[in-house]
């Protein structure tokens, strides 16, 4: 049952003003109704009645799913492992097709999506979308950074030939021209787009996106204000067909907080308000560690080197050493399965050098509950992100696992 501002501000006993600052602030969500009328849900409302009057649920927040397919259809590019794919299924958004070129990747997308017989493991560049006739409500897709040829001072679709971006581009496009626009497109990428060719790679996109008929919004997010141990900034990048979606502008979240709720400023002291982790929270047990992830003496000599060399030539490169307490480590890359410089566990009291994460360990740090050997602390098991009401997500253990989580 949907609510107007006028229903909510005689159900809590506030004013209209203060629902409406309520809602600008995220403190109460709402929607728009057919005839672009802010409305509020009545569970919704009812939540915040109960935090109100100091009833309210304080648990740790829990992954928002649904079990109940909508009515929303999506296709994902460069899919990786599926770590959007796996919110979006949260959501009840049904995959008309998941995309990834790598092969392992593409076996995990697989296990973790059984249901699905529609994932291709193929360049996208080769793909035929002539099958979708259908619509599709929802492009995604975790493109490469790539420069763009200029044909002149103009930007816009032409300038994208010859990029991954082009392929995305090209399928709304093609998706437009059949009369079944995407109305909402999904893109994310490196914090470093922003800055990219300065700054006309992005500047590019936009134009791009505006040619195309879309309005958009974009933001640097960082996976630590959500309850993951990582400091990992990306730039997301929200656009929405302007004939078919009415509304303004996308709010983003920037954080969630102890009590559950989704934090929509961007303040200053932004991290004294979110959900407080440890990097311990990802560990397997010391116990089940094998000693192959250890680094040897020679790669660990190797590593104080090159950061003794690099800080004296003014350059802040080097390994990055983190231990239990740690509240968050550094963005894992990659590359990190060759040598793990980016993220090294102390082991100083047990006389040992560092140690890489496990597989296990790297995709629990990108968000994944994966369960392992288990946890080395048994709270961990039913936490936030890991708790026991999500299923175990299924992955490919060998070295050419870390990428599945990085790409």
């Amino acid at each position: 049952m949907n609510l107007t501002v006028r229903d909510v501000s005689r159900e809590l006993d506030v004013s209209e003003d203060t629902i409406r600052r309520w809602d600008k602030k995220g403190l109460i969500k709402s929607s728009r109704n057919e005839l672009n009328y802010r409305v509020f849900d009545l569970d919704e409302v009812r939540r915040l009645q109960a935090k109100l009057n100091g009833t309210g649920n304080s648990n740790k927040y829990k992954i928002l799913k649904t079990n109940t397919k909508t009515q929303y259809s999506a296709i994902e590019l460069f899919a990786g492992a599926g770590g959007t794919a796996l919110g979006l299924e949260n959501a009840g958004i049904n995959h008309l097709l998941l995309n990834e070129i790598d092969k392992d990747c593409s076996k995990t997308l697989k296990a973790n999506f059984p249901q699905n017989t529609n994932i291709v493991c193929e360049d996208v560049k080769k793909l035929n979308f002539t099958e979708f006739k259908d619509k599709v409500d929802i492009v995604q897709a975790g493109f490469p950074c790539q420069a763009f040829s200029y044909a002149g001072k103009s930007r816009g679709f032409e300038d994208t030939r010859g990029t991954l971006f082009f392929n995305i581009a090209n399928i709304v496009k093609q998706k437009i021209e059949t009369g079944n626009p995407p109305k909402v497109l999904f893109l994310e990428n490196v914090k470093g787009l922003k800055s990219h060719m300065k700054g006309e790679t992005l500047k590019t996109i936009l134009a791009t996106l505006d040619e195309l008929g879309y309005a958009y919004n974009y933001e640097v997010l960082n996976a630590k204000y959500f309850g993951v141990p990582q400091n990992r900034e990306r730039l997301f990048i929200i656009a929405w067909y302007k004939r078919l979606v009415k509304v303004d502008t996308f709010r983003f979240p920037y954080g969630i907080s102890p009590n559950g709720d989704t934090i929509y400023e961007k303040t200053k002291d932004l991290a004294e308000k979110v959900i407080k982790t440890k990097v311990s929270d990802i560990f397997e047990p010391e116990k089940t560690m094998d000693e192959y992830y250890t680094i040897s003496d020679r790669m660990w000599i190797g590593h104080q080197r090159r950061k003794e060399r690099n800080r004296a030539n003014g350059k802040g490169f080097g390994y990055s050493l983190f231990n239990s307490d740690s509240v968050y480590c550094s963005t894992i890359s990659a590359r990190y399965w060759k040598d793990g410089s980016e993220i090294l566990i102390d082991q100083s009291d047990k006389g040992l050098n560092p140690r890489r994460l496990t597989p296990v360990e790297a995709g629990r740090l990108q968000g994944y509950r994966i369960l392992g050997n288990g946890w080395q602390n048994p709270e961990c098991a039913d936490n936030d992100n890991y708790n026991s009401k999500n299923p175990e997500f299924k992955i490919r253990l060998s070295n050419l696992t870390y990428p599945q989580f990085i790409n």
